[in-house]
């Protein structure tokens, strides 16, 4: 059987994650099976009735843009949120954390827009299921926004 360096990467990601989000105070949980809207649980140990749901996204190297599928656009809740994760060689991961209904906004809109712009020669854009969402600064290390507001 052949190495997928992309399932490879996805699973470093997860993993990655998880342990970030132990340090940080959560229990993890990595569902044994596949769902589609997480990839991870989290339940804050200092607040057991906040739980949410991890969706993430890992590049092997330092970037700022990651490829998402269109069911991004139907992934919304105020306890789901994205981990965008930039291995950068597994030196120095960093994080960037946004909540699920801004990134369903933002890749709805850019997309929507990238349809309305012609391509390089004029011609129109062919729809696609691919989606394109670049982390802003401010979203770097933004664990807060996983924490219940009794322990903000």
């Amino acid at each position: 059987m052949k190495d997928n360096p992309s399932i490879s990467i996805g699973n470093c990601g997860e993993y990655f994650v998880a342990a970030e989000l132990e340090r940080r105070g959560f229990s993890v949980a990595v569902p044994m099976s596949n769902t589609p809207m997480f990839d991870l649980l989290a339940l804050e140990r200092a607040n057991p009735s906040n739980q949410i749901a991890i969706q993430v996204k890992a590049s092997e190297k330092k970037q700022r843009s990651f490829l998402l599928n269109k069911k991004c656009e139907d992934i919304i809740g105020d306890h789901i949120f994205y981990v965008f994760i930039s291995l950068n060689g597994m030196e120095n991961p960093e994080y960037f954390i946004v909540p699920s209904a801004v990134v369903a906004k933002t890749v709805k809109e850019g997309h929507a827009r990238w349809l309305k712009t012609p391509g390089r020669k004029g011609q129109a854009h062919n729809d696609s299921s691919m989606r394109r969402f670049e982390v802003n600064e401010s979203d770097k290390d933004a664990w807060q926004l996983l924490y219940s507001s009794k322990t903000k």
